[in-house]
């Protein structure tokens, strides 16, 4: 064997076994990502949020609608520093 075959046919295992091993953590990324957008019933042993638990699913509230009283950018707070900025 020349030197020249050496060395393809170790570029040729590394290229292969490199292949191998992003085509296995890949194909476990995508299985595993796919388990998460599977619903769950009220028996499954994993629980995303306490709402989910009690029986109702997530209730998303729109971009517009206020949050109730903490309204962290209008505290005294932030008012008496803006004050005295001025």
């Amino acid at each position: 064997m020349t030197p020249f075959e050496i060395a393809i046919g170790t570029l040729q295992g590394l290229v292969t076994s490199t292949a191998f091993l992003l085509v296995l953590f890949i194909g476990f990324l995508v299985i595993a990502g796919l388990s998460k957008h599977r619903k769950r019933d009220g028996d499954s042993p994993v629980v995303r949020n306490l709402s989910e638990r009690m029986g109702e699913g997530a209730q998303y509230l729109p971009p517009d609608v206020p949050r109730g009283p903490a309204d962290q950018l209008n505290t005294p707070e932030l008012l008496e520093q803006s004050s005295q900025n001025k």
